[in-house]
């Protein structure tokens, strides 16, 4: 640990990139693998979300509100007008707004794990880790691991899967599957031709949104922790070099200055990543 000033500046980022996992990782893909610090924060979190938004349900007056419940009421007013833009089906919104109100919370504070000093977390299970028979490695960002964005976005494609079915019925879907986007033709040929390539083009769309949806979040997150990480270094050398002083206010003033930046990230990236939810549902329930 940076504490310790027995690694280098390397080594550091090195050790702090490493999740701590049930098994060694034998493939880039290996799904055996699990980063069990993403999956217990991720649930941690998930439950005091819906914790809190339960709170302010069960609190929820018709006098004049609280700073709290003003707070939960812009967001579900927020939400619910997003979804009302994207998803005209009424009764599907009944359902949609509540999860992506939730999503987004959710998602917030899993990216406001970031804004945490570096070194909390990581040096408290620097300690209590291994005494537990853990190895030493502890990331605190869900939303920094690939692993939890990309299934977040598998998430929303399941559910624009379950909404083309329940909408189009499981034959309308299938003849949009062949049909769009490029339609078909009365030529027999033709149309197998043409229903080969729309099924292609439908499932390279299908593989790009999940993919870029997950991606966006994980690309997002990796580098503002990583940034984290690089200031936190500023701050190790003003303790062991000659012109520290000048390192301390270096580390004061880029960890200031980001920390008020990544607030404004950390929001956007739960907003866009909602929104980006909803319109793909929305899309789901229109036909081509």
């Amino acid at each position: 640990m940076a504490a310790e000033g027995t690694l280098t500046p390397g080594e550091y980022i090195r050790h702090h990139l490493v999740h701590l996992t049930n098994r060694k990782q034998e493939s880039i893909v290996d799904f055996s693998v699990i980063n069990i610090d993403s999956v217990v924060v991720s649930s941690v979190l998930g439950l005091l979300t819906v914790f809190v938004l339960w709170l302010a349900a069960r609190g929820a007056t018709a006098g004049v509100p609280g700073r709290f419940q003003a707070a939960v009421e812009m967001l579900v007013e927020m939400v619910d007008t997003q979804a009302k833009a994207v998803i005209h089906n009424a009764q599907s919104r009944k359902l949609v707004a509540p999860l992506a109100l939730t999503v987004f919370v959710w998602i917030f504070m899993m990216n406001f794990m970031d804004m945490l000093p570096v070194d909390l977390i990581p040096q408290i299970w620097h300690s209590a880790g291994p005494a537990m028979g853990f190895k030493d490695y502890m990331r605190v960002v869900p939303t920094a691991d690939l692993s939890t964005t990309l299934g977040l976005s598998v998430s929303v494609l399941l559910m624009c899967l379950f909404y083309n079915i329940k909408i189009k019925g499981l034959g309308g879907w299938a003849h949009e599957l062949v049909c769009a986007p490029f339609g078909t033709s009365k030529n027999p040929i033709w149309a197998v031709l043409l229903g080969l390539v729309n099924f292609l083009m439908q499932m390279i769309e299908f593989v790009a949104k999940t993919v870029s949806h997950g991606m966006r979040l994980f690309g997002n997150m990796f580098a503002g922790e990583l940034v984290f990480m690089l200031i936190a270094l500023l701050g190790a050398y003003a303790t062991v070099s000659l012109g520290g002083s000048l390192f301390f206010i270096g580390h004061l003033i880029a960890g200031t200055v980001w920390t008020l930046f990544h607030i404004l990230v950390i929001t956007l990236q739960a907003f866009i990543f909602m929104m980006l939810a909803l319109i793909y549902l929305g899309q789901a329930h229109d036909a081509h």
